[in-house]
């Protein structure tokens, strides 16, 4: 299982999520342009020294993300509120891409059409959606306890 990242936007978020991955053994991959520098202070802040424990890999364009998706076999699961499929009645496997979207835009129409799932986390009316890192931490715990990666 790994987890990617369209253009993120908030250093803080990728940050997060780079130290989740480290600690869980995920990767990581950024489809990039993101909206920071890997050397900003906010970022640097919220990766510590997890970076040095973390499997990952920056992507120059979804265009070279989607093909090594396909060369590599994996199944390509978006996350968005854009669906009615929740995460928690899905069957994950270990050859998932847990795909998220920048946090001011999501992902456009196309990448929408191609993904092999789109899934969303269940949440209350009213509300827009939950913070990306910690949206990635409850798919991605659920999809480690199915796929018994933990």
């Amino acid at each position: 299982m790994r987890i990617a990242l369209y253009q993120p936007d908030i250093p803080q978020n990728t940050g997060n999520i780079f130290r989740l991955g480290a600690c869980l053994g995920i990767p990581v991959d950024i489809i990039e342009p993101t909206g920071f520098t890997f050397d900003d202070k906010k970022f640097k802040r919220s990766t510590m020294d997890y970076i040095n424990h973390l499997e990952y890999k920056r992507h120059i364009d979804w265009k070279n993300f989607y093909q090594w998706v396909k060369k590599n076999n994996f199944r390509l699961i978006l996350m968005t509120t854009k669906c009615s499929k929740s995460y928690y009645k899905f069957k994950f496997h270990k050859s998932d891409i847990l795909l998220f979207g920048r946090e001011s835009a999501g992902v456009p129409e196309n990448i929408h059409k191609i993904a092999d799932y789109r899934l969303t986390i269940p949440m209350k009316d009213g509300v827009r959606s939950i913070n990306l890192s910690s949206s990635v931490a409850l798919v991605l715990g659920e999809g480690l306890k199915q796929t018994n990666q933990f």
